[in-house]
């Protein structure tokens, strides 16, 4: 960086990338809920519905039924399916809650961050920047420049 970075774009840098670490940790939160969403399903029914098993394993009943035991559900095989149903049930209300919930906190932080962004390059183009090099600088390196300072 060949211009002088002022205080406050660094201070907006420094800012900017600490939400940038919490985009991440949002973005993990999301997929951590997706995957509990995927395996409580999963433990629903892991196969075919049982109406396309005869389209694809054919009309024979031996055919049916050995595919019918390869395509089992955890839940309607276990001692007591009401039960498995219930926890799955609750395991996908709370995977939802919590993808809902990171989803509004990422809403909310994608706000914040773009109003950030803006301060970062109306203070570089106050610092003389030109427009384009201001939203082209890289706020990593805004940082880095001003902890070598």
């Amino acid at each position: 960086m060949s211009q002088p970075i002022p205080a406050a774009a660094r201070a907006h840098a420094v800012a900017l990338e600490r939400l940038f670490a919490q985009d991440a940790e949002l973005a993990q939160r999301l997929n951590g809920a997706h995957g509990r969403l995927l395996r409580a399903n999963d433990r629903l029914w892991s196969g075919l519905h049982p109406n396309g098993l005869a389209a694809v394993y054919g009309e024979h009943p031996a055919a049916v039924d050995v595919a019918r035991a390869e395509n089992r559900s955890e839940v309607l095989s276990a001692p007591n399916p009401l039960e498995r149903i219930q926890e799955v049930r609750w395991t996908i209300h709370r995977a939802h809650a919590d993808y809902q919930a990171a989803c509004e906190e990422r809403r909310q932080l994608a706000a914040d961050i773009g109003e950030l962004i803006a301060r970062f390059v109306n203070a570089l183009v106050d610092a003389g920047w030109s427009e384009d090099e201001a939203r082209n600088a890289d706020v990593r390196q805004v940082v880095r420049a001003g902890d070598a300072g």
